[in-house]
């Protein structure tokens, strides 16, 4: 390692020998540092008029330098706070109203009466014996067995009407019906018949009474 120290060329920046004057590379002339220790100024001597100015202004600085950092601080609580008001101003309009509930029912309409349906006017009944019709009374025996008849409905466009037929003394002449317009009755074989009995045919509107004279034989 040289034991002579080395300066910088303070234009091209080339190292260089400090013995030397000018830099070898470009020929610049070295400026030696100056030695000497430059003395105190006025405002740092103790008891002068500017020592006095300058702590007179480093106080004002200080204070002022407060007083900005107070207003800072003041205008950052101002901000937060109204940023919180509006937030919870925000939410509470933005908040959803629950819905009103209301004990509502229902009316229910009743469903229309339909109109009632006419009764069919029934005009007549008449009853056969195969092709023979039974006005208002007939013989009946023991012997015979039981009779078929039929009921025919007048008029004869009426169709599906219920058709009864009851006898007096149903323990003595049974009635049995066969189908919606057949019947078939039965004289019982008993020591004492009393005589006649009668057959009620009903429809609808209409009633036919037969007379019905029962015998032995």
């Amino acid at each position: 390692m040289s034991m002579i120290p080395e300066v910088k060329c303070r234009r091209c920046g080339e190292t260089f020998s400090s013995l030397r004057s000018r830099c070898p590379n470009c020929g610049t002339r070295r400026v030696a540092q100056s030695t000497r220790t430059p003395g105190p100024t006025p405002g740092t001597v103790s008891g002068t008029a500017a020592y006095e100015r300058a702590e007179t202004n480093t106080k004002w600085q200080i204070i002022f330098g407060l007083i900005l950092v107070a207003a800072v601080v003041l205008a950052v609580i101002v901000m937060v706070t109204t940023s919180l008001e509006g937030a919870d101003v925000k939410q509470q309009t933005t908040s959803i109203t629950p819905p009103v509930v209301t004990e509502y029912v229902p009316v229910i309409e009743e469903a229309p009466t339909p109109p009632p349906t006419p009764t069919p006017n029934v005009e007549g009944l008449r009853v056969m014996f195969y092709t023979t019709e039974i006005q208002t009374d007939f013989t009946k025996t023991v012997v015979e067995g039981p009779i078929d008849l039929t009921v025919q409905v007048m008029p004869m466009t009426l169709q599906g009407l219920k058709v009864d037929m009851v006898s007096s003394q149903p323990d003595i002449l049974k009635v049995e019906k066969m189908d919606e317009y057949a019947f078939r009755i039965t004289l019982e074989d008993v020591e004492s018949i009393p005589s006649p009995c009668t057959l009620t045919i009903s429809c609808a509107n209409f009633e036919k009474t037969l007379t019905v004279y029962c015998r032995h034989g």
